[in-house]
């Protein structure tokens, strides 16, 4: 295989990109929680609850999905440096764990993704109840 210092700098847009998605998503769940909070402290439910610990447990998968992503960006940086410097051999083993740390950051994503369908998922089963066909 022969590696320069672009292959691995043509992943720098694209985790860039995937740093800020995962941060979005991040966000997005920290403001629905602080809402979740503040409707639970006025009207304390279970049900509340049991929304809170599913975001709970997906803001968790994407703490762990800005990790790896983060790592596989750190690798990719690491890989060029050990290109720039002659150390292609430890440069290639760099990019491979950048790549195994993109792909877990992927799976990960992907667990989370399907966490939040299922949860809206509910959601809408509940209002199919309530209003049936």
């Amino acid at each position: 295989m022969d590696l320069g210092l672009t292959t691995p700098a043509l992943l720098f847009p694209a985790i860039s990109l995937l740093l800020l998605a995962y941060t979005n998503r991040f966000l997005t769940l920290a403001n629905l929680i602080r809402e979740l909070h503040r409707s639970y402290k006025s009207n304390p439910e279970q049900v509340i609850l049991a929304q809170i610990g599913n975001l709970r447990y997906r803001v968790n998968l994407i703490r762990n999905m800005q990790v790896w992503g983060i790592a596989s960006f750190f690798l990719s940086a690491l890989t060029m440096f050990f290109i720039y410097i002659g150390q292609v051999f430890i440069g290639e083993a760099a990019f491979g764990l950048s790549l195994l740390a993109l792909l877990l950051s992927l799976a990960i994503s992907f667990r989370e993704i399907q966490v939040s369908v299922d949860a809206l998922s509910y959601r809408l089963s509940d209002l199919e109840e309530q209003f049936p066909k």
